[in-house]
């Protein structure tokens, strides 16, 4: 036998590799939303919930002078970021610690927290980073059911075993844009064990125009047991990635330990200070938002289809399981006019698309679009 044949024998023969930690293979990997429509019109991105403003200004001003010093490490801490926060929300920059985008800090919240056969419970349409950090750590995702697309509290406190260690809800919600009151919250956080860990996930709190919406600081001041996350992604920092989290002095304590030492850059710590204080261009954003969103929901809201209500910057348009009439028609009909939504097949929501707050043409353009589709 030759050796090349010996080789080829070898190479066939199923030989030891390296096998990942428990859970790592059971993720189905995190799929953005699509920036492109695949045909010759060009695109107009409302699929990933991005600023229709841009960025403040202030924040591109910062994040232009750090390209001068792009030779020296960040400050491993996030300091400036973290006094920026503190002061305009009035809490402890000492008890924030700063990820490299929100995913980040939901990663080490899990890594932290979680071990293997350890359960963690999300709401049934939460959102999708939830189950994949769990199983990355060697956790079990548990599905509390919601009620009408909304997070329900009795069924998330129902799903608590003595196996879970962390509650994730994002609030408002992503996907579905709907939102628990700050009664609710104290309810949930009242009903949970002392060692179970609330992590109320604000992504969305600079849209929220709903009186009774609690971000979730003064409930993290009082428990020793609830963190609030938040990111600058949506408010026009996407492409730099900060994230941060507010939470008890022992939790802030466990994550630094794990974080690594420089992993937000200098130039985005900058930016973020300065978006973080740009409180004319935050109050732009949300009234442009508030706006358009109101509308949207209005001009497409009818007897055939239903648009949830929504306090994040997009809504959620449920379609009827008519054929031609379908969400996956619908998402058809928009790409052909260079409109790219975000469908919800992976959310376990095939009836819906998630449209972003846009620009106001791009609103228009989606509201005549899906109205000429359903009228056909």
């Amino acid at each position: 036998m030759s050796k090349l044949t010996e080789t080829s024998k070898l190479t066939d023969t199923a030989l030891p590799r390296p096998v990942p930690q428990p859970g790592i293979l059971e993720i189905s990997a995190y799929v953005p939303g699509r920036s492109s429509t695949g045909n010759a019109r060009a695109p107009i991105k409302l699929s990933a919930n991005e600023s229709p403003l841009g960025a403040s200004p202030r924040a591109i001003e910062a994040y232009r002078a750090a390209a001068d010093r792009l030779e020296i490490y960040p400050e491993g801490s996030s300091r400036l970021l973290r006094e920026a926060l503190g002061e305009v929300n009035a809490i402890d920059p000492d008890r924030i610690v700063v990820g490299a985008g929100s995913d980040e800090v939901l990663h080490l919240l899990a890594q932290a927290y979680v071990g293997v056969g350890d359960e963690v419970v999300i709401s049934r349409y939460g959102f999708m980073v939830y189950p994949i950090v769990t199983r990355a750590a060697g956790g079990v995702p548990v599905f509390a059911e919601e009620n009408d697309y909304h997070a329900d509290v009795d069924a998330i406190l129902a799903s608590v075993t003595d196996k879970t260690r962390l509650v994730y809800l994002a609030n408002p919600n992503n996907p579905t844009g709907t939102c628990l009151p700050a009664s609710e919250l104290d309810r949930l956080h009242a009903g949970l064990p002392a060692n179970v860990i609330l992590a109320i996930d604000s992504a969305y709190a600079e849209y929220v125009t709903d009186p009774d919406y609690g971000v979730g600081i003064s409930l993290v001041e009082r428990a020793e047991n609830v963190v609030m996350v938040r990111t600058f992604s949506k408010m026009g920092l996407a492409a730099v990635r900060v994230g941060w989290l507010y939470g008890p002095a022992a939790i802030i304590d466990v994550l630094n330990r794990i974080r690594g030492p420089f992993n937000v850059t200098m130039p985005g710590q900058l930016a973020a200070a300065a978006a973080a204080r740009d409180l004319a261009f935050i109050a732009r954003l949300k009234a442009h938002n508030a706006q358009w969103r109101d509308w949207l929901t209005a001009e497409l809201s009818s007897n055939r289809l239903r648009v949830l209500p929504s306090q994040g910057n997009f809504v959620l348009v449920l379609f009827p399981d008519t054929p031609g009439k379908t969400a996956a028609d619908a998402n058809a009909a928009l790409l052909e006019e260079g409109l790219v939504v975000r469908e919800m097949g992976g959310y376990g929501i095939p009836e819906g698309l998630r449209i972003s707050i846009g620009s106001e043409s791009a609103m228009r353009a989606v509201a005549a679009c899906l109205k000429d589709f359903m009228d056909q």
